[in-house]
């Protein structure tokens, strides 16, 4: 078992492209807080980004390396938190076989997140196999380290609660455990613990466009590399739906997404409040305001830009922290398959594993 006084966390990014703000108030800020606390594991799900990208390899590969980037550029530590790619770790694809005999179809179907990538890709009935695999590899991804939290955002805890319960299935399958065992016993008496969801302190962060989730295949999103140039373009986009100089406005975050980045962002909430005010009175406008929120993100952004030049101007570094990161990382899912596999009463012979 880990160490109970550092629980273990997992936690990751498909690599479709660069991170944006809805990551990092949904997902990073709980990652860099815990990787002080916690001992931390950060995949980088490339194998899952063939879902839809499958005649692409060479551009998801680029984008390993810009999300590497990123997590350094966001201060994600290697040495306090281990950064590694889902393909070089071979336990996680024997995982997902062993883990989608344990499922039936009609209960991955029921998994909202599935139907809604369905709808937001446009994907109809053109998906892969391989595209319904992913909720089981997804699964495969976190129980492969074992750990007691999954920091995501909000859409994803659907996928948590599927492998919970494939957690809790394992357990009683192939441990003995009672299936009215509490959750927070199962790691002392089978295979896997019982991993519970943390969200991040903002569930939902929308786009520029104020319709949508910020999200890079909707091109409304404002990402943590952006330059100031970007940054302040990007934030004179932001839909309010004000008409005129004399309309009141909107001043509820939920509807006027301008308020949603400033509630999350802006952390002078008196100043938050004063704008938010004289906004409803008509006596400042959306220049004004996405001007300050365009001063607040740049200073927040500047830091991860200079540490992002370090190791855009350092490409070997950015392979050298993916390279021990995936070595470390090998070594506690070969454990984890090991006891899945004796559980299973298929631990014919023991096996070692080394990257090149």
């Amino acid at each position: 078992m880990s160490d109970p006084a550092r629980p273990r966390i997992l936690t990751g990014d498909t690599p479709t492209g660069r991170l944006h703000l809805g990551h990092y108030v949904g997902s990073i800020e709980n990652r860099l807080a815990m990787q002080e606390t916690h001992e931390c594991f950060f995949i980088i799900a490339n194998t899952h980004a063939l879902t839809t990208r499958a005649e692409d390899p060479a551009g998801v590969t680029a984008d390993v390396l810009e999300i590497t980037k990123d997590y350094l550029a966001a201060d994600i530590d290697p040495a306090r938190s281990t950064i590694f790619i889902q393909s070089e770790v071979p336990a996680i694809a024997e995982l997902t076989w062993y883990f989608a005999m344990l499922l039936g179809y009609g209960r991955l179907m029921r998994n909202p997140t599935v139907k809604d990538e369905i709808i937001v890709k446009n994907l109809g009935d053109n998906y892969s196999f391989g595209f319904l695999m992913y909720p089981v590899g997804q699964v495969a991804d976190i129980l492969a380290f074992r750990p007691q939290w999954v920091p995501v955002g909000e859409d994803q805890v659907p996928h948590i609660e599927m492998c919970r319960e494939l957690a809790r299935k394992f357990n009683v399958a192939y441990c003995g455990v009672d299936p009215k065992t509490p959750d927070e016993e199962h790691e002392k008496l089978g295979v896997f613990p019982v991993p519970a969801a943390k969200v991040g302190r903002i569930a939902r962060l929308p786009g520029i466009d104020g319709k949508n989730k910020m999200s890079k295949s909707l091109g409304n999103a404002i990402y943590l590399s952006d330059d100031s140039k970007t940054l302040r373009k990007k934030c004179n986009q932001i839909f309010t739906g004000r008409m005129s100089a004399t309309d009141p406005g909107e001043t509820d975050p939920a509807k006027n997404p301008l308020w949603a980045f400033h509630d999350a962002f802006n952390h002078d909430k008196a100043e938050v409040a004063d704008m938010k005010a004289r906004y409803a009175e008509g006596k400042i406008g959306d220049g004004d305001c996405k001007k300050r929120l365009a001063e607040v993100l740049d200073t927040m952004l500047e830091p991860m830009r200079q540490r992002r030049a370090a190791f855009d101007a350092d490409p070997k570094r950015v392979l050298t922290v993916l390279r021990e990161g995936t070595s470390r990382a090998n070594g506690v899912a070969e454990e984890t398959l090991m006891r899945a596999k004796k559980a299973m009463k298929f631990d014919f012979f023991s096996r070692s594993l080394r990257l090149e």
